[in-house]
């Protein structure tokens, strides 16, 4: 039987409650709802836009789409440089599946240690790690089949350069993010790269995308370089230029080819070289594009340019007598000497012959200034206005600051600097009608128009005395080729190591042109420090000039004006350095 229960009874439910108490809990609960009120309204209207952002810094996130890279290509259009596919792989460590055998099974794919991709694994605080960048499309498709949670796929590219170490100091390379460090590739990087798109996306705490927000903007992809080089030039250039370097147990070499009618470079070789996408151990030595950025002092090679500003100024003929006897010359307690007495020499038999002393004797017709002023219209001290990086200005002293001995080697190529490139665009006054043109490494079909610094008689001249150094009795007769007439002058100059010169370290130089009559091309070839017995110009680089000469004008249909070989010339010329 149940018990009823009285509650009026109980003393507590029979107390009577102050009436204020329960205004007062009424009171405090309409505020707490009018205080969620007012947040709300300030979360929602006030403050929308601070708190729209923190949920985008959170969730949403603007995904790069990549451009692809421009090509580098030839004068032909045969490629260079270009861009492919190579998807990059990252992970998200804490996500990531740690079974051993498919870990094992990624690490093989991709060519890394084991214990190396543990390693990048094993921080689980991290949401994001690269794995490896750019691996081939194979390998990420081998990659995605594995199916490993927490590892993904990012579309990436990279460049490929199909004449690898012959035009390497052309066009460059990129890094791992896509931007040019050297060569063509950096010069036009802006060009080259393009610009890159982008996605707006709301992600998840995992990384994955959830949805699209706003318009995706696609990207620009970067425009092709079309360059002067001629790419069977180019390799053919390096393939002589590497054997030459080797033969003579070198420390290194350059050739430059330039069209003398429009400026092109066709060819820009160096050795030692190097693989753009292969740089691993990767030394100053191979990176350095040498015909550019090294200088020095250019030696015989001067001596046409010394020549060519004295028959300008009108104080000499190519007939004028200069009197070399005995074979040296003292000026202010210094002594120019020749390798031999060649005596009374014609202004032609100076250069045929290489004689300092009758260089000397010619600058000696001559002032500083008007020196210098010939040197500043060829482009020496000054760097070269062409659209490549590392290119170096070389030195030229002021006039007003130099002795009568220094006046005096510099007319034979010392107590100045020069690259090659420089050296070679020099000649261009004496192959184009007298006028120094602009180099240029873009393709350019017109013909080129330059700075007046000779007379078309003068260069008409110096021309025929380069043939006569580079024939028999001159000291670059190993240059004639065959059905291709040639002039160009040797030079030996020794090294200088600190102050002085080393007494048994050279550079070997050549630098001339072809057809001899109406030039096409002007080569320039140095060799660094043969070492095989052999170390002048005219015997180390000239046969080097000779075969890119005759390779060259046969790949550009220049009709041969030789109708029988070169003489075969037992005898070697010595030059004077």
């Amino acid at each position: 039987m149940s018990r009823s229960v009285l509650y009026t009874s109980s003393p507590l439910l029979a107390s009577k409650t102050p009436v204020w108490r329960s205004k007062f809990i009424v009171a405090v609960v309409a505020l707490g709802f009018l205080g969620l009120a007012a947040r709300a309204a300030y979360i929602q209207v006030v403050a929308n836009a601070f708190f729209q952002r923190q949920g985008e810094v959170r969730f949403a996130r603007t995904l790069e789409l990549p451009a692809s890279r421009g090509r580098i290509l030839d004068r032909n259009g045969l490629i260079l440089a270009s861009s492919v596919p190579a998807p990059s792989l990252w992970a998200i460590p804490e996500d990531v599946d740690r079974d051993p055998v498919k870990l094992r099974e990624l690490a093989r794919l991709i060519e890394m240690p084991l214990a190396e991709l543990n390693k990048k694994l094993e921080d689980e605080d991290k949401t994001f790690v690269w794995i490896k960048r750019q691996v081939d499309e194979p390998v990420a498709r081998k990659v995605a089949e594995l199916g490993i949670k927490g590892i993904y796929q990012r579309k990436e590219y990279k460049r490929q350069y199909p004449e690898g170490e012959s035009a390497a100091h052309v066009v460059g390379f990129t890094n791992v993010e896509d931007q040019g460090q050297e060569g063509i590739e950096l010069a036009f990087n802006k060009d080259l790269g393009g610009k890159p798109g982008s996605r707006r996306v709301i992600k998840d705490r995992l990384g994955r995308v959830v949805e699209d927000v706003g318009e995706q903007i696609p990207p620009m992809d970067g425009r092709d370089i079309e360059l002067s080089i001629d790419s069977k030039v180019q390799f053919f250039a390096y393939q002589r230029l590497r054997e030459a370097v080797i033969a003579n147990k070198a420390k290194a070499g350059s050739v430059v080819v330039i069209d003398s009618s429009t400026g092109e470079v066709l060819a820009l070789a160096n050795y030692p070289s190097y693989q753009p996408d292969k740089r691993q151990n990767l030394s100053g030595e191979q990176l350095r594009n040498r015909a550019l950025t090294d200088t020095f002092e250019p030696g015989s090679t001067m001596k046409p340019i010394t020549v060519g500003m004295a028959l300008e100024a009108g104080r000499i003929t190519p007939q004028t007598i200069i009197d070399t006897t005995p074979g040296r010359l003292t000026i202010t307690g210094s002594t120019i000497t020749d390798t031999h007495n060649y005596g009374v020499l014609t202004v032609e038999g100076v250069i045929q012959k290489s004689s300092n002393v009758g260089a000397t004797k010619i600058a000696q017709r001559m002032s500083p200034h008007e020196m210098w002023d010939t040197y500043s219209a060829l482009g020496f001290g000054q760097k070269p206005q062409i659209s490549f990086p590392g290119a170096v200005s070389g030195r030229v002293r002021p006039y007003k600051s130099w002795r009568p001995i220094e006046q005096a080697t510099m007319s034979y190529g010392y107590g100045l600097s020069a690259s090659l490139f420089q050296m070679v665009r020099s000649y261009t006054a004496f192959a184009h009608d007298g006028e120094i043109i602009p180099a240029t490494i873009l393709k350019n079909d017109n013909r080129a128009s330059g700075v007046k610094v000779f007379s078309p008689q003068t260069a008409t001249a110096v021309r025929k005395m380069l043939q006569m150094a580079a024939g028999p009795g001159g000291t670059g007769m190993k240059a004639q080729t065959v059905g291709y007439s040639v002039g160009g002058k040797s030079g030996t100059a020794h090294k200088q190591v600190g102050k002085g010169y080393a007494s048994n370290k050279y550079r070997s130089w050549f630098t001339g042109m072809a057809p001899i009559d109406k030039p096409r091309i002007i080569v320039g070839v140095m060799v660094d420090e043969p070492s095989a017995g052999q170390y002048y110009g005219g015997t180390v680089a000239a046969p080097v000039f000779s075969e890119v000469v005759q390779q060259t004008l046969r790949m550009m249909g220049v009709q041969p004006d030789l109708s029988v070989k070169p003489q075969v010339v037992a005898q070697e010329v010595e030059e004077s350095f």
